[in-house]
């Protein structure tokens, strides 16, 4: 349980208690923690109800309640705290009765999630007020009615999610107007003719599934064609010679467009070598069912990099960050990517994915820690120099601070030449944005990454920077040196690999450590010790990209 002692510490400014196993309920004192910013108690076994006290918080920006036991109405209390700014998360609970027209006062909230409740009743209109919203996810409740003219005016929103409600009526004609990444109205009751515009001309957009009483729409949604008792009278009135003539007209045009496509066709399959040409603008989004036969069914051997469950706590959070992170940033040692996927799978599920270009070669994780397949010095100076060359561009020259927060060798992808590209940001962290110091570090005290690669300092709360990937830098050096991986089992009781290293420099038994795979006649023992000397200093913190860079280049010229 969380003690009600909790209350005392006044001067807290951020409580992360989530993934955890608290039980019971939601301690009343605190609400006596009124310089907060950041709450997070998800991912807990809390019940009860929220407590009704929290106005007090008049700094908080992010209030995390999701994946508990929660029950009874959303506080008025919570649409009053108008400091929210990054995420109201209360997903995932109990929670019962009317959103109140108070969810106005959250002008500057930019990601609410209300997923999976018992919440009822018609939208509020005062939802036009939430001008800075970018996420709305509504799903798994029991709102009806029609879906307010208030929505219209959100001209921020990218994401939303209306899927398994009780909505109905006709969908608005304003939604072909607003720029989403992706709307989900599946599973209610809307009725009418679906638009050719705007997002509903992208399946991989939008999802509108289970809505029997659509019709219309472009032939990739599979609806009904839409008819109304006016055109059928009308064409019961046709007469023989009109017929006739449509008919005849048909034919003409019938064997225009077959000539057409024909001709198209040819055109391009003359046009298909071109494509690798075209601007990433212009490339049409992959849907859910051909990734799904190009990866036979996402087979576990076809599998390089990484795998989120949206559904899980921060797994839509984690793949926003890495669309964000993505989003400006080009460097020959990145991966590029060249489409993407928004929608849902064959169960009704959210899918997104990133469809990076084809890394032939996969991760180094692969070929560190085969038998079939072996680095030699050269390549593996090669790809420290590249992944290198990737820090320096996040940290220095991207327009922003861009910090990994989890470099490890099952990230580092290889193509054709063997040339390293940096992936999965799903964890990155965008520290500065151009006039906008500090615009992403504020939840940075919550633990990111993979154990091992990320300081000890981190599981403490401390501030993400970019000395957190030169660490993780130094411990990927210090592994492609040893060959040894992070859980070898000679890892136990405080020895890490970063000790078991500097130890050997200490003593000077350096090349007893080193790959064996590493060690022939021609070998340049200093150059060995040297780069062993790199990753210990980097692993201990000491030194930024550029230094790195130095060294190496001296290093592979040796």
């Amino acid at each position: 349980m969380i003690p009600e002692s909790i209350g005392k510490l006044r001067n807290m400014e951020r409580l992360y208690l989530g993934l955890n196993a608290f039980s019971g309920i939601i301690p009343p004192s605190i609400g006596n923690l009124s310089f907060l910013t950041e709450l997070d108690l998800g991912a807990n076994r809390l019940e009860g109800t929220i407590p009704s006290n929290l106005s007090s918080y008049k700094k908080l920006l992010y209030l995390d309640l999701n994946g508990n036991n929660l029950k009874g109405s959303i506080p008025k209390d919570i649409f009053q705290l108008t400091s929210l700014s990054i995420l109201l998360d209360l997903s995932q609970n109990n929670l019962s009765g009317l959103l109140p027209q108070e969810i106005g006062n959250l002008k500057i909230l930019e990601y609410l999630d209300l997923l999976e409740n018992r919440l009822s009743g018609e939208l509020p209109s005062s939802f036009s007020s939430c001008i800075s919203l970018q996420t709305l996810n509504l799903s798994k409740n029991f709102f009806h009615g029609s879906m307010p003219e208030a929505l219209s005016s959100l001209r921020g929103l990218e994401y939303v999610n209306l899927s398994r409600n009780n909505f109905s009526g006709s969908i608005p004609t304003y939604l072909q107007k607003m720029d989403f990444r992706y709307l989900d109205l599946s599973y209610n009751n809307f009725e009418g003719e679906v638009s050719f515009k705007g997002v509903f001309a992208n399946t991989s957009m939008v999802s509108i599934i289970g809505n029997r009483r659509l019709c219309g729409g472009i032939a990739e949604l599979h609806l009904p064609k839409c008819t109304t008792s006016a055109s059928k009278r009308r064409t019961r009135k046709l007469s023989a010679g009109v017929v006739v003539a449509i008919s005849m007209s048909s034919i003409v045009v019938g064997l225009a467009l077959v000539s057409f496509l024909l001709f198209y066709c040819c055109k391009k399959r003359n046009t298909n070598k071109q494509l690798d040409t075209i601007s990433t603008k212009s490339v049409e989004k992959i849907s859910y069912g051909r990734l799904f036969k190009a990866t036979e069914g996402f087979s576990l051997e076809n599998l390089i990099g990484t795998v989120r469950n949206l559904n899980l706590r921060g797994g839509f959070r984690s793949f926003m960050a890495e669309c964000d992170a993505l989003r400006n940033i080009r460097h020959r040692n990145l991966v590029k990517i060249i489409t993407s996927c928004s929608s849902i799978d064959f169960q009704g599920n959210d899918f997104k994915a990133l469809v990076y270009d084809f890394m032939p070669n996969g991760s180094l994780d692969s070929w560190l820690h085969s038998i079939h397949q072996v680095l030699d010095l050269a390549q593996r100076i090669n790809i420290l120099n590249d992944v290198a060359c990737a820090l320096d561009y996040l940290h220095c020259y991207c327009g922003n601070v861009v910090v990994h927060c989890d470099l490890k060798p099952s990230n580092i992808l290889l193509d054709s030449d063997m040339v390293a590209h940096v992936g999965d940001f799903g964890l990155a962290k965008i520290l500065s944005l151009k006039g906008v110091p500090n615009a992403n570090n504020k939840s940075s005290s919550v633990f990111r990454g993979t154990i091992g690669y990320a300081p000890p300092e981190y599981g403490l709360g401390s501030e993400v920077s970019t000395s957190r990937d030169i660490y993780s830098y130094g411990i990927l050096l210090l592994e492609m040196m040893t060959g040894k991986k992070l859980v070898d089992p000679m890892f136990e009781e405080g020895l890490t690999l970063h000790s078991y290293a500097r130890n050997a420099l200490a003593d000077g038994s350096v090349l007893e450590i080193l790959d064996p795979l590493l060690l022939n006649e021609d070998v340049d023992e200093k150059g060995l010790i040297s780069l062993v000397e790199i990753g210990v200093q980097c692993s201990s913190g000491l030194h930024k990209i550029e230094w790195i860079l130095g060294l190496l280049f001296k290093s592979s010229s040796q």
